[in-house]
């Protein structure tokens, strides 16, 4: 293969960062801090990358995105945005933080797809300038058409250096089935699920034994949708090993303003612009929870 599927969908522009375009769509990678608890205080640990995909120049969803493309596409497309997500992060991104990119598990359907992938991350990674070993492998809730081979195509992530989470890890048995087949180095719980929980004593208590038990494992845990401070303060109680939500920092565009996190400074705020960029917001010590729910603002 002399050139990747991304690559070959990938437009460079001036500033540096890098764009996709697929049919009508231009695509564009957005990136969102993951903060790690350390000694009562948040430290920037990992960014996510998001697709945010634009038509005409006007933003859409991406769920609208990838409903309109067929499903023979889909496994291009996967390429497509982790390579545009590398190139991204390899350009604009702190040098220090991990990066989390996707993998559906239904489009690895044969051996020789996820070989054609991993020589197409390896080729990309090159590019871009990344150590393996800063790229966490995100597997989707979605189903492999082959377990024998999503399995083997996690090994062959794991022998290059790459770590694996699990997303959107919940209240179904399959979960577990996952944590086991996978032995993923780290797990993110559903926003929804964990809002659930924080909402009682037994179920907060429920979700610190799971953090417990995953952490006893050497397994370190994200709570994703962290959106008020209460949330945060309870994800810090429950021993959990980072967060990632809007009470701390939103999605921005590449390029973000996150290099920032690298200066001792806090995060200097600024006004929403046409980009939907919001304040950032630095990491600050994080207070200890003394109740649970949902708090008034009277």
């Amino acid at each position: 293969m002399s050139r990747s599927i991304g690559l070959a969908h990938i437009i460079r522009q001036k500033d540096g960062t890098s764009t996709g375009v697929w049919g009508l769509y231009t695509l564009q990678s957005a990136f969102q801090p993951i903060f790690a608890f350390k000694e009562g205080k948040l430290s920037l640990a990992a960014f996510e990358g998001l697709i945010r995909p634009f038509r005409d120049g006007e933003p859409q969803s991406p769920m609208s995105f990838f409903s309109t493309c067929p499903a023979a596409d889909r496994l291009h497309i996967e390429a497509l945005t982790r390579t545009l997500h590398l190139l991204n992060a390899g350009s604009c991104l702190p040098r220090e933080a991990s990066i989390f990119v996707n993998f559906d598990p239904s489009v690895f359907t044969e051996r020789t797809i996820a070989d054609n992938a991993l020589r197409e991350m390896r080729l990309v990674l090159h590019e871009a300038g990344i150590d393996p070993r800063r790229v966490v492998c995100e597997v989707t809730e979605q189903r492999s058409a082959s377990q024998e081979t999503l399995f083997s195509f996690v090994a062959a992530l794991r022998g290059n250096g790459f770590r694996i989470a699990v997303d959107d890890y919940g209240a179904d048995d399959s979960d577990i089935n996952r944590i086991k087949d996978l032995k993923p180095d780290i797990v993110k719980f559903d926003a929804q699920w964990i809002t659930q929980l924080m909402e009682s004593g037994a179920g907060f208590a429920l979700l610190t034994a799971m953090v417990k038990s995953f952490e006893d494992q050497g397994i370190r845990t994200v709570f994703e949708g962290i959106e008020e401070s209460w949330q945060l303060e309870l994800a810090e109680k429950s021993g959990a090993s980072m967060v990632q939500g809007f009470v701390l920092a939103r999605p921005e565009l590449a390029p973000t303003r996150f290099h920032v996190f690298n200066s001792a400074e806090p995060a200097p705020a600024a006004p929403s612009d046409k980009t939907g960029r919001e304040p950032l917001v630095p990491p600050t010590p994080a207070r200890r929870a003394k109740a649970f729910g949902r708090r008034i603002v009277r």
